[in-house]
């Protein structure tokens, strides 16, 4: 502790009052997060880090596993925070990160490890679908590449999961909410991003664009002309 308190003092003296005129506009004017990011809560994978973001540049939302409950009429703090993102902030770019050495997933891929933690063990069930997927459609599969493979699925769960929040699947239906499947490798130093188009992860590359997992295009399921012929 104290050498975070330390790092306290630091900030005090040395950072704010190199972004004093940055603090100041976000503290009369509010905030305008270019994205919100849902990513797991481990210390080794820190979104502003990663994304090099400044203050104000992005909403995060950190837990255990960066999972994204589907939507219910309970409080959830996920979903509330998802939530004000997307119709108090504006937020149009939704990204859910999963990362490499994952102890939640390895937790998903081992419930053992959890036997003595209740509440962890609950939690960890919103990626069962994860976990199902990867014990069927990955056959012989040794343990570490199994744990990979559950820890890149369950980013595929928690967007579909993210899909049932009426907040963002309005914002998904005007064209107006991208989402985004990102995984960091912690020790390729990588991020990959899931391809909506052909359903898989590749490595991000800044000559060429960004993998999107759900691009914003307006979405309608309803065929007005049909039901106005019935009417």
């Amino acid at each position: 502790m104290n050498e975070l308190i330390g790092r306290v003092f630091s900030f005090e003296k040395t950072v704010f009052p190199n972004q004093s005129d940055l603090y100041g506009k976000l503290a009369t004017q509010g905030q305008s997060p270019k994205a919100l990011m849902i990513s797991c809560a481990d210390s080794r994978v820190v979104p502003e880090h990663i994304m090099q973001a400044q203050p104000g540049d992005l909403f995060v939302c950190r837990n255990a596993g960066n999972i994204v409950p589907p939507f219910a009429q309970k409080i959830g703090g996920v979903s509330a925070t998802v939530e004000y993102a997307v119709m108090a902030l504006g937020v149009r770019d939704i990204i859910v990160c999963g990362h490499s050495d994952c102890g939640a997933m390895k937790a998903v891929a081992h419930p053992e490890m959890v036997s003595g933690m209740p509440n962890v063990a609950v939690w960890l069930n919103h990626s069962d679908a994860a976990q199902k997927v990867v014990a069927d459609a990955y056959p012989g599969l040794e343990d570490a590449a199994r744990i990979r493979a559950i820890s890149l699925e369950n980013v595929v769960a928690q967007i579909a999961h993210l899909r049932t929040h009426p907040s963002v699947a309005s914002g998904i239906a005007r064209g107006e909410i991208a989402l985004h499947g990102w995984f960091v490798d912690i020790h390729a130093g990588q991020i990959l991003a899931l391809d909506g188009t052909t359903d898989r992860f590749v490595v991000v590359r800044d000559d060429t664009p960004l993998p999107v997992a759900v691009k914003p295009a307006q979405r309608r399921a309803a065929d007005f002309d049909l039901v106005e012929a019935a009417e």
